[in-house]
């Protein structure tokens, strides 16, 4: 089956941050934003999607209750880290296939301070006075991840904290994100240890917040006045195989669920990786950034430091890598993080993304990640 073009006509995210704000209010504030982009109203929703991590059943349904709305079929999604990009997918086919002209993706968290083992289901049962005393879950498994890539190829601890000097310094000209000052990269290495060889600048926050986008077809979009709109081209969701896990500790963080995905898109879009412009990755430990620079084709396996060391990651460079600053220092609620990053690469396209914009941006890429697991690549283009 043939699939349609689906077009992003709104987009709109808080400000991550540690707030004492109710998840409704911050998905009202994302939606209301994406309505206002798109000009439309929101009875125009046939479906929504909501992507969260922390909380009970059906509080997609609360948060648009919340802003009035109810009566559509609402989907809640919980893939971890990937739950946004995950809740964004689900749109994105709902259109593609011609059963929606107009959906709702949204994606929202509550987070609490510390790491992941204390607060999420699954881990915190297990996170007692000696589970305190040991470096976070997530921590060693990029962490252990990085060193493998160190053992394997000669990267350095160096090149893995210049990508979180990257990241802090973009983050700068982003009010939404959770941090904006720029460090150096003595400030990085003299940040806490958290896991060898991740301090906690190369390490992202916990943060609250939400985001959202509105997904439609080529015609809707035209009947709401979008001549010209941003368009995903190509979108793959795919998940680990027991071959991944081979691969020792790469294996376990995505890198070859993110190359199948990334790979699907490509093929589909007719469109390589040196013809994109932005991107948006998930770079929740600065060792995973750039060990998904090979994943998602940027070059070849053990030349990610050298992307890094030859600035091709950031602006004037080859590619501009994380222009919202990253989960590093943008910020990480979990089920808003993929459609903070769709927004941010809207907003880029859109020419719409002030002083941080990626001059002449016409493609743009998406790479979300989340163990267990899910890895969503999407390629968005404006014409």
């Amino acid at each position: 089956m043939a699939k349609r073009k689906v077009c992003v006509i709104g987009v709109g995210m808080t400000k991550f941050e540690r707030c004492d704000r109710d998840f409704t209010d911050l998905c009202k504030d994302a939606i209301t934003d994406a309505l206002g982009a798109a000009g439309v109203g929101p009875e125009k929703f046939e479906q929504a999607f909501a992507g969260y991590v922390n909380g009970m059943s059906c509080l997609g349904q609360r948060a648009l209750y919340y802003m009035g709305l109810g009566g559509i079929p609402v989907y809640n999604v919980h893939s971890y880290c990937s739950t946004g990009s995950s809740a964004l997918h689900l749109g994105y086919q709902a259109v593609a296939s011609g059963f929606n002209e107009c959906v709702l993706a949204f994606g929202f968290e509550k987070m609490e301070k510390g790491p992941l083992d204390s607060q999420l289901t699954g881990l915190k049962e297990h996170y007692d006075e000696a589970a305190k005393k040991r470096p976070p879950a997530a921590a060693v498994m990029f962490g252990d991840a990085g060193r493998h890539h160190m053992e394997l190829y000669g990267t350095t601890k160096e090149q893995f904290a210049k990508v979180s000097v990257k990241n802090h310094r973009h983050s700068v000209n982003n009010p939404r994100s959770q941090y904006r000052e720029a460090c150096t990269l003595d400030e990085v290495f003299a940040s806490r240890m958290v896991y060898d060889p991740l301090t906690i600048l190369q390490c992202c926050p916990t943060s609250d917040g939400a985001a959202a986008a509105i997904l439609c077809s080529e015609d809707f979009a035209k009947r709401a006045g979008h001549a010209h709109p941003v368009k995903i081209v190509a979108q793959a969701l795919r998940t680990d195989v027991v071959e991944d896990f081979a691969q020792g500790a790469m294996g376990l963080i995505g890198v070859g669920m993110s190359r199948r995905a990334a790979a699907a898109v490509y093929e589909e879009a007719g469109v390589g990786p040196e013809e994109v412009d932005v991107i948006e990755l998930h770079d929740c430990f600065s060792t995973n950034e750039l060990i998904s620079y090979e994943s998602l084709q940027l070059c070849k396996p053990g030349e990610g430091g050298r992307l890094v060391d030859e600035d091709q990651t950031t602006y004037g460079g080859k590619w501009v890598v994380n222009p919202s600053g990253g989960l590093l220092s943008k910020g990480h609620p979990l089920g808003a993080t993929g459609l903070a990053q769709c927004a941010e690469l809207v907003w880029q396209l859109n020419g719409a993304a002030e002083k941080r914009q990626v001059e002449g941006a016409r493609v743009g890429l998406q790479h979300n990640v989340g163990l267990g697991g899910a890895c969503v690549v999407t390629m968005y283009r404006k014409d």
